[in-house]
């Protein structure tokens, strides 16, 4: 499971029910729980957030329970209140006997390395025997992952080293993923050998996040020699690259401006007769569109298309912004109009970019179309739009 979609198992929900003599249906758990949501999305009063929470029954059980917990807890660490997140954890632990349970303190622990407060997640780690909560793990690996997210590579080296001595917990294939992804974030990819030589040792084997942690690693490094070894070392496991590990490479190289290399890669996919993806060509149409060589990201795009992937929002927003910065304003206002067409807005920067350049071609009644088309089809920057258009050139 990904980081992102595990720091999600964690959520508040459900509003104090009012006593009402109405005699209508009852809301759903689930529109209570959007209801929160709503509220949490616009609320920024640190006090009110921790109200709104504590004033809910949590049930770790429901995904929208979760992601509703964990926007509360996003809302308290970007506003930086971290004072705020441990009362209102601290708290549910002990005002909730019934919320003393492993799935909860893993939760718990995660969503403190969301908030980037490790030091936290390790002392709800500890705590666990004084409420009665069996460390296991599992555990372990989601105090790794909190130490991750939280980008504190020196304690997660830490945690790995000395936590299962003490704890006497034994690693599995996913600790060691967790510390080689870490090793990975953090520039030094090379470490991570010895990680593998345990893993020989202890005769397990690596898997696909394994090596696409390690190929990601290296690449970011620009040690291509090291990637040559870790194909030969998935050779040796007998592990046959799938379409991840491809387009795990073929970001890493478009990342390093290699997009031809990694067209090389997507075309000797293609020669095994293994089918590329929607990422595969998102990734390549962004890489290319990087390097200024927006005639090849436009073919891609429509290889894409003609294959019968389907652009997702990012792709469009990603040409019509590099196209705008390229000067092709007449292609990019085309993959504009089809992109509203999907209800799909790049931000207000790229269209102003995309309008100003519209001017600057002499195509003005292009330009006020487009602006007319966002109005008309989205409520936000209105204010913005109608000063933009009153300066246009009549």
């Amino acid at each position: 499971m990904s980081l992102i979609s595990r720091l999600r198992q964690a959520s508040l929900f459900r509003h104090t029910r009012h006593l009402s003599t109405t005699t209508g249906p009852q809301p759903s758990s689930k529109d209570k729980t959007r209801s929160l949501l709503a509220q949490l999305k616009t609320e920024k009063d640190p006090q009110k957030i921790i109200s709104i929470c504590k004033a809910a029954t949590l049930t770790p059980e429901s995904h929208l329970d979760r992601v509703a917990f964990s926007r509360a807890i996003t809302v308290l660490r970007d506003s930086n209140h971290s004072d705020f997140i441990r009362q209102l954890l601290d708290d549910l632990f002990h005002s909730r006997p019934d919320l003393k349970t492993h799935r909860f303190t893993s939760q718990a622990i995660l969503l403190y390395g969301h908030a980037n407060m490790t030091d936290d997640a390790i002392r709800m780690f500890k705590q666990c025997s004084e409420m009665g909560i069996p460390r296991d793990v599992k555990m372990l690996n989601d105090l790794l992952l909190a130490c991750i997210f939280a980008k504190n590579y020196d304690e997660v080296n830490r945690v790995y080293h000395d936590f299962p001595k003490i704890y006497e917990i034994e690693p599995n294939l996913e600790t060691y993923n967790c510390v080689i992804k870490a090793f990975s974030e953090s520039g030094s990819t090379s470490s991570a050998y010895y990680v593998l030589a345990e893993m020989e040792r202890k005769q397990i084997k690596p898997d696909a996040n394994t090596f696409g942690h390690l190929l990601s690693g290296f690449y970011s490094e620009e040690r291509f020699e090291d990637v040559g070894k870790m194909t030969n070392l998935m050779e040796k496991h007998g592990f046959q690259p799938g379409l991840g590990t491809y387009n795990i490479r073929i970001l890493s190289l478009c990342k390093l401006k290699k997009s031809w290399e990694a067209k090389a890669l997507l075309d000797g996919m293609l020669g095994r007769g293994m089918k590329p993806n929607a990422v595969t060509f998102c990734h390549l149409i962004h890489g290319f569109s990087k390097e200024g060589n927006f005639e090849q990201a436009k073919k891609m795009f429509e290889n894409m298309v003609k294959r019968g992937f389907q652009p997702d929002c990012n792709c469009y927003y990603t040409l019509i912004y590099f196209l705008c910065k390229g000067g092709d304003f007449e292609s990019a206002l085309r993959f504009a109009k089809e992109s509203i067409e999907k209800n799909w807005v790049p931000n207000f920067a790229t269209m102003k970019l995309l309008v100003d350049g519209l001017v600057s071609i002499s195509k003005v009644s292009e330009a006020r179309q487009l602006i007319t088309q966002m109005k008309e089809k989205f409520t936000v920057n209105q204010d913005r739009w109608i000063e933009v258009e009153a300066g246009l050139p009549h």
